[in-house]
């Protein structure tokens, strides 16, 4: 991967092109080496609770499991594919209605065959969390790696 993260490559990759990501309308908003972070607007289709307006958990889950795995790949020193192998997430508080959900996420320790992240999501207060999560990543797994040399071809392509 590039030394210098490219926030439009990273937009492209993990939220328009995951079918998952973009239906949930997740944008990539921060990028750097071992650090990612994303932001999901409150929308009406993604309530769980109509009574209260509070977001779907599984939404939530999404958007930490993306970001997570963001961060992973900016570690990455060429294109590999990897898979989430274990993510656990603590739900702290309810989200707010009507107002967005920002997460950060950390890989703070890359091996050969597994990444380790930390992630909490929040409405702009890391110290106010939603939910935090850890999570593991199995590196160089069979998944797509077309994929995978396609990000590594954008970065290369837009690097400085």
């Amino acid at each position: 991967m590039a030394d210098e993260l490219k926030l439009s490559v990273f937009q492209a990759w993990f939220s328009d092109t995951i079918p998952q990501n973009k239906a949930l309308g997740l944008q990539v908003v921060g990028v750097r080496r071992g650090v990612a972070t994303m932001k999901l607007e409150w929308q009406p289709h993604l309530v769980g609770n109509p009574e209260t307006g509070v977001l779907f958990g599984g939404a939530l889950t999404t958007m930490i499991d993306a970001c997570s795995g963001m961060a992973v790949a900016t570690m990455l020193t060429e294109p590999s594919p990897f898979a989430t192998l274990d993510l656990r997430i603590d739900y702290i508080k309810p989200a707010t209605p009507r107002q967005a959900v920002i997460a950060e996420a950390t890989c703070f320790k890359l091996t050969n065959n597994v990444a380790f992240t930390r992630a909490v999501a929040h409405h702009g207060d890391p110290d106010d969390p939603i939910a935090s999560s850890a999570g593991t990543f199995m590196m160089g797994t069979k998944g797509s790696v077309l994929q995978a040399q396609s990000i590594g071809a954008r970065l290369a392509k837009e690097a400085p």
